[in-house]
């Protein structure tokens, strides 16, 4: 069954979105990292991360409510660990720190091998394999975690939302062996908020499975989610963890009041955390079996996973490569008729002309 979608010029979209954020007071480079994190969602099919949702974050959590402050600067704090770099973004523009944060790692990994950024007090970056993506087109082994915006994930045979949805993203440079770079990226509840948001706006059911209602009982209604579920049960638990214990050793908060300032004490923080790592591959090279390069090590070990009757698997990231491809095929990032119909109400925020009729139409 085919799928209707309008073809947007990537320019267009990038100057819709700067003048969205520049609306609402962000600086031009705040509103540049904006669109270059949205416009590569979209390129890439990620339709629970577009722009659509980071307007709808700064919304209800962002510059309107306090959450995020616009222009704010990053505070680089005293460390004496060489290859780590600890921050306090004040509550900057999530995109804006992260691509500045993913940049800082690359160059102290060309430096040390490998190098690292934690983050705390900052806003939503949005998506997390957007980072690692092109971190891994430039070469390196790339990492990012974070916590969420909200607790929204009840803990496995809990009721109450208490975790994020607590995002990992691994990218790796594997260009010369795939065609594209691996990206292994996934929110650590069964399904994401975004898309959970993505198939209210569109009149779709959610699976069995992918979240609770206000009494803790199973729903596949989006407009009756009370709390989300984690991915194979006490597993996705403890992979949330890890993005809450990384944000506590960082300075990070109860996760329970993250975006909520009214919820508890102002003495306690409101705010999410990242953490951000680069590696070299030449920093990890070893002893190659058949005397193989580290490159050609690569290429055998995936063409070994996906082979002897495997063939048909799929590697993480092979679909967003395949989405990128359609999107570069068309000249234009796809969007649905309910996204375009929400694009129409940011355009008509940020004062921009938009005529959804000279988008090309396509079915796929």
């Amino acid at each position: 069954m085919s799928t209707s979608y309008f073809v947007m010029p990537e320019d267009f979209h990038d100057r819709l979105l700067r003048a969205a954020y520049e609306t609402r007071g962000y600086s031009a480079n705040e509103a540049q990292a904006a669109a270059r994190l949205c416009g590569m969602a979209s390129r890439h099919g990620v339709r629970t991360h577009n722009g659509i949702k980071a307007l709808h974050l700064d919304d209800h959590f962002g510059s309107k409510g306090g959450g995020c402050v616009p222009s704010a600067r990053i505070e680089k704090l005293p460390t004496r660990y060489k290859a780590v770099e600890k921050w306090n973004g004040n509550k900057k523009l999530g995109m804006a720190v992260a691509f500045e944060a993913m940049e800082t790692c690359m160059k102290l990994a060309d430096e040390y091998g490998i190098g690292a950024v934690s983050v705390d007090h900052a806003f939503h970056y949005l998506w997390g394999g957007g980072y690692v993506i092109d971190a891994a087109d430039k070469g390196y082994i790339a990492y990012t975690c974070c916590t969420a915006a909200l607790a929204e994930v009840a803990p496995f045979q809990g009721k109450y939302p208490t975790l994020g949805t607590n995002p990992h993203s691994w990218g790796f440079p594997t260009r010369a062996a795939l065609g594209y770079s691996l990206c292994i990226d996934w929110a650590t509840s069964t399904v994401a908020m975004g898309r959970v948001q993505q198939f209210s706006r569109e009149g779709r059911q959610l699976q069995s499975g992918w979240a609770v209602d206000a009494e803790g009982r199973d729903t596949t209604d989006p407009s009756k989610v009370y709390a989300l579920v984690p991915f194979g049960q006490h597993k996705g638990y403890g992979m949330s963890l890890i993005n809450e214990l990384m944000a506590a050793y960082g300075g990070g908060s109860l996760p329970t009041l993250r975006c909520r300032p009214a919820a508890g004490a102002q003495a306690e923080k409101h705010t999410p955390s990242f953490f951000f790592q680069c590696i070299r591959p030449d920093a990890l090279a070893g002893d190659f079996a058949m005397g193989r390069s580290q490159a050609e090590n690569v290429k055998a070990v995936l063409q070994d996973i996906v082979g002897h009757g495997n063939e048909k698997c799929m590697f993480p990231g092979q679909m967003e490569a395949e989405a990128a491809a359609l999107s570069n095929k068309h000249g234009g990032l796809l969007f649905t008729a309910a996204e375009i119909d929400a694009f129409k109400a940011v355009a008509a925020e940020a004062r921009q002309p938009f005529d959804s009729n000279s988008f090309k139409k396509i079915e796929v």
